[in-house]
């Protein structure tokens, strides 16, 4: 059967928006938190947030399309383009059928509800537009990437909380493996940062309230963690069957070598605190692989910064690769960029593809007070140099939503 591989990138992100930026600073441990600023956050539990910068939907699509889209479908359509430029492929007449979307999210646009219901209880019903609802529903996202660029294979969109992200290059992969396509437009994104649900977020004491101190909020294992920093973005691959993508000599950055998805059955927002479910999801997803436990050189942690899921993932390490677990670096994204929710996966997962291009596994960052629980190589502070060859990359969701992917850094066919 084909081998799946990746052959362009794309991205919109707190510490960038196009992939050499968001490289350049992820490596270089630099944080995308900031007070927010799309608000007054005055009052709000967490006050904070890894907001998109600098970013005018108007600088990338027409002044139409901007109207009718929402933040998080902006989002992707511009990494969307800037993975299929990398990618060097164009969607044409003549392969429009053998191409399909896949960019799930968590939460679509619904952010705007919130808006608009202000608007319709200050103004009236036609203050509401009738482009309201195809903005908000979570397929948007899939569906419009799919018109602006002319895709007509499988289109759709899962939602799978925070496991989103990964679940998308699962199921690009499985639609790939099955014939329906060649070529898929595959990623994750999200952008929910409005007032409500910023202020649901701090009612449940998920998020950091380090306001004084934002840049050292995110800090995913280490003991003095009290919450994850909310996060917005989206990052956008091109996944291909390698015969495809050989023929039209691509690039090739790595291959997608399948994963897995499992449920805790335990509890709507909290992780089990024994990762039984994580367990799973990794030793499926080496297995499905095709691996042994002794060849995963690198994990992308889930590492949201809360007290219950980094010690959980933790133990869930351990239990899956043995005392080997403290030979394996474990690095953890949203340390830098906060917990993008629909977009994490995809995040972590476009890290690891750079992680494997450059020799290099970013790093942790505000990791100072070790916790007792979570003693793992985590990568703290720095980058490091090292060559990679297989990574996991770990993204757990509300609702008990386990996906762990399982990619391979390309070395040819063979």
């Amino acid at each position: 059967m084909s081998r799946i591989v990746i052959t362009g990138l794309g991205a919109v992100t707190p510490i960038g928006n196009d992939v050499a930026t968001f490289w350049e600073n992820l490596k270089n441990g630099v944080s995308g938190t900031g007070r927010i600023m799309s608000f007054d956050p005055t009052g709000y539990h967490s006050q904070i947030a890894c907001e998109v910068k600098n970013f005018n939907p108007h600088d990338y699509l027409s002044k139409k399309l901007a109207r009718r889209t929402a933040r998080p479908t902006q989002f992707a359509l511009v990494a969307t383009h800037q993975a299929l430029a990398d990618a060097n492929f164009n969607i044409t007449s003549d392969n429009a059928s053998s191409v399909g979307v896949v960019i799930n999210t968590g939460g679509g646009g619904i952010s705007l509800m919130e808006e608009s219901t202000l608007l319709l209880d200050k103004r009236g019903p036609r203050s509401i537009g009738p482009f309201y609802m195809p903005m908000i529903i979570a397929n948007t996202t899939s569906s419009q990437v799919s018109i602006e660029t002319g895709a007509m294979g499988p289109v759709l969109t899962s939602a799978l909380a925070c496991a989103s992200g990964n679940y998308a290059f699962v199921e690009a992969y499985h639609l790939l493996k099955r014939g329906e396509a060649d070529v898929i437009i595959t990623g994750g994104v999200e952008g929910v940062l409005s007032p409500v649900i910023v202020a649901a977020f701090g009612r449940m004491r998920a998020t950091s309230n380090y306001n004084d101190n934002p840049q050292g909020a995110s800090r995913p294992f280490d003991a003095k963690r009290n919450g994850f920093v909310q996060g917005e973005g989206a990052a956008v691959m091109i996944l291909e069957k390698e015969e495809h993508a050989l023929a039209r000599q691509a690039r090739i950055y790595a291959e997608v070598l399948g994963g897995a998805l499992t449920g805790d059955a335990y509890h709507i927002t909290a992780p089990r605190e024994d990762g039984k479910g994580a367990i799973q999801a990794m030793e499926k997803a080496i297995k499905y692989a095709g691996l042994s436990s002794n060849e995963v050189d690198v994990i992308y942690a889930h590492g949201t910064s809360t007290p219950i899921n980094d010690s959980a993932e933790t133990k869930a390490i351990k239990a899956v690769f043995g005392k080997r677990a403290y030979q394996i670096p474990v690095t953890a994204t949203k340390s830098m960029i906060g917990h993008t929710l629909g977009a994490a996966g995809a995040l972590s997962t476009l890290a690891s593809v750079l992680g494997f291009a450059h020799g290099i596994i970013p790093p942790t960052i505000n990791l100072e007070y070790p916790d007792p629980e979570c003693d793992l190589d985590y990568v703290p502070h720095t980058a490091r140099q090292q060559q990679t060859q297989v990574a996991l990359i770990n993204a757990f969701g509300f609702g008990g939503h386990n996906v762990v992917l399982a990619l391979r850094k390309y070395n040819g066919s063979n």
